[in-house]
């Protein structure tokens, strides 16, 4: 090993990486150079190379302490506390509440008294410990006291999935908003028994026009997006003097609906919020009554300099004065989170056992508030994956990564910020990609994806404060653990609680005959489905359409017949499992309810529907290596004829009825215990 590679090393950042167990690829020095600069590693000249490499090595092995030291409760005291010379000194300075804990090393309390139930255990929390060795020396670190586990899962629960811009209502202004998550929960759970609804992140975008229509770049994974208001539902609508000026704006917020319903038009997100900045600024003018004015000084007093510096920044990146806008956009956020707040309450008090799901996105825009808030994300950096089957060329998501250093610097707290926020409002948090909680493929500026690295972050922390915020909330968590994962991450996911994700499509005996894997074969504690939001709707899977779409905009690396071929090929062995179980086949309709009968045969405890499915839309949301080639993100919910459809449509509809009907009827189906294929 040469002196970068041991810097490297020393940095989490891989010299060499594994697509397969028996192929090793190298990185590029360059790229590594290149990370390994982003944070703040002198690479100038060999010699600081190896001169850094030389104190990186003498400063680690001479510490008392690793940065973060993880306690699980139940469990035994980690090593760094068990390896401390007897005589040690140690002090734990609690998150809040309590007087410090202090005792020594060999004294009987410690370090096992930590997880034994003497009195130095320390709660739950974000600690500093810090520990005095009988030679004089000191060490500190960050000590994160995380339960065993997160919050359990039913053993059986099923729900929906939906994009909420695609679920317009009769009252939408142009695109889905929380009024009609809302009302879809409500009808979902009272007639189909549903117990959660999951829906894209509804993360803050980055204002200005054209907005980026992706959920899953947004300006700020912390605080929400006002867009997704339902305008009507504020309080100060009532009150407000200009009410002819509301009514206008309604109207022209209908037709903007009809636009989409009716005309076949996109949904434009821009056109939907300049009418909803228009009505909120008149509602801004409203007084609020001394309830809301309490309640609003509470939110703003709870989320501090993070929320004030988010709203400047909404207020200059608007080309606004922040000193004279901060606070409309800082009331924004509060009103769209006692909305967002109202929908997870309105949802448990309809019969939901879960909940609304909420969809963490994976990173943020590089000009966004999260991005510009603190040293906390790496600059001139992108995330992406590496080549693999899928795509030869790696990808290049456009978002840069938190930096570990940062992180561990700061005791993971713009983590801890950011998933206290979420779960707010959630009765479960999706986190997409979970798999960067352990490492994040980095791309330096200007080199393609295939010349990125992975980087490691302190996996067991970030899992830790994970399952923290999760049983503090009382929320669940599913981990998107689609594609290339590593062994350990799976199991160490598993071993906390967290869900998995299983898509029917994908669950192959891959390390044997590639055939499907039998229902009784698949894990337990995954969220189930057949469809994605970045995959074909099951009625254009079946029917080989998504084939063609891709061929149609260039696609395809293979000649059409042979990708059509190996699809149609894929697909009927799916339905000849399905006849073999007894299930119905023949008709598309028979075919989609079947396949979701397939996943209640499994012992997955939450199956998930995608809405489209349910009436038999064609259309994916997003389609994976377009931009403008095709309309991601911005299409509505439509029938199997491609007309769209308005959310009291589709709970009339026959079809969607009938399947979730079948659903619920079907929940109670098992061939194997919740605790089968354990990982």
């Amino acid at each position: 090993m040469d002196d970068l590679d041991r810097l490297a090393a020393l940095h989490g950042v891989a010299s060499t990486y594994q697509p397969a167990e028996d192929v090793t690829v190298p990185v590029p020095r360059d790229t590594v150079r290149a990370v390994l600069g982003r944070i703040g590693v002198p690479v100038d000249t060999p010699q600081d190379i190896r001169a850094m490499a030389d104190e990186d090595e003498r400063e680690r092995a001479g510490r008392a302490l690793p940065p973060t030291v993880v306690l699980w409760q139940g469990e035994p005291a980690p090593a760094p506390l068990t390896a401390l010379p007897a005589g040690t000194r140690i002090r734990v300075d609690p998150e809040e509440g309590p007087e410090p804990l202090v005792w020594e090393a060999g004294d009987g309390r410690s370090p096992r008294g930590l997880v034994s139930g003497q009195p130095a255990q320390p709660p739950l929390g974000v600690h500093r410990l810090t520990v005095e060795l009988p030679d004089g020396h000191t060490a500190g670190a960050t000590l994160i006291v995380a339960p065993e586990r997160a919050p359990a899962a039913p053993a059986r629960a099923h729900g929906l999935l939906v994009q909420l811009y695609s679920l317009l209502s009769e009252r939408s202004w142009g695109m889905g908003d929380l009024g009609d998550l809302t009302e879809l929960a409500r009808w979902a759970a009272r007639t189909h028994g549903v117990d959660f609804i999951q829906v894209n992140p509804l993360h803050a975008a980055v204002p200005g026009a054209p907005t980026d229509p992706s959920p899953y770049r947004p300006s700020s994974r912390r605080f929400p997006d006002p867009v997704h208001l339902r305008i009507e539902d504020v309080p100060e609508y009532a009150d407000c003097p200009d009410r002819a000026a509301l009514a206008e704006l309604a109207a022209r917020g209908a037709e903007l609906r009809r636009e989409v319903l009716e005309k076949g038009a996109l949904i434009d997100r821009d056109a939907v919020w300049a009418l909803k900045r228009e009505a909120l600024e008149l509602l801004y003018a409203v007084p609020r009554a001394p309830a809301r004015e309490a309640g609003y000084g509470e939110f703003r007093a709870e989320q501090g300099a993070h929320l004030d510096a988010h709203a400047a920044w909404c207020a200059a990146a608007a080309g606004e004065d922040p000193q004279e806008r901060t606070d409309f956009h800082r009331w924004l956020v509060w009103l769209t989170d006692t909305q967002l707040t109202a929908a997870q309450r309105s949802a448990r008090e309809a019969g939901m056992t879960v909940g609304i799901v909420h969809d963490l996105a994976v990173g943020v825009h590089p000009e966004g508030s999260d991005a510009g808030a603190g040293p906390f994300h790496a600059r001139h950096i992108s995330v992406g994956a590496p080549p693999d089957a899928f795509n030869a060329r790696g990808q290049d998501w456009g978002l840069p990564p938190w930096r570990p250093d940062a992180l561990e610097g700061t005791a993971y707290a713009p983590f801890r910020a950011l998933l206290r926020g979420l779960f707010r409002y959630a009765g479960a948090v999706r986190i997409d990609h979970v798999m960067g909680l352990f490492r994040l493929w980095w791309i330096p500026q200007g080199a393609p994806p295939a010349e990125g690295t992975y980087v490691s972050y302190d996996g067991e922390a970030m899992l830790a404060v994970l399952v923290l915020e999760a049983h503090r909330a009382g929320a669940l968590v599913v981990g998107e653990d689609l594609g290339t994962v590593e062994p350990r991450v799976r199991r160490a996911l598993a071993r906390r609680g967290i869900l998995g994700t299983s898509v029917l499509w994908f669950e192959r005996d891959w390390e044997g005959d590639g055939e499907p894997l039998e229902p009784e074969e698949w894990r337990a504690d995954c969220l189930a489905g057949v469809t994605t939001h970045d995959l074909p709707p099951t009625a254009a899977k079946l029917a080989g359409e998504h084939v063609e779409l891709r061929d149609r905009l260039g696609l395809l690396t293979r000649p059409l017949e042979v990708e059509k071929a190996e699809d149609a090929a894929d697909t009927a062995r799916w339905l000849e499992v399905l006849e073999r179980l007894g299930l119905e086949t023949g008709t598309e309709e028979a075919d989609v309810r079947s396949l979701y009968a397939f996943l209640l045969r499994t012992p997955a405890r939450l199956v998930g529907v995608w809405l489209p499915d349910a009436v038999g839309d064609r259309r994916p949301q997003n389609l994976p290596g377009t931009w403008d080639q095709y309309p991601n993100w911005r299409l509505p919910i439509a029938d199997a004829s491609g007309r769209p459809l308005t959310l009291e449509e589709l709970t009339a509809s026959p079809r969607a009825n009938a399947l979730l009907s079948a659903v619920r009827e079907g929940t109670g189906t098992r061939t194997a215990p919740p605790g089968a294929r354990p990982l």
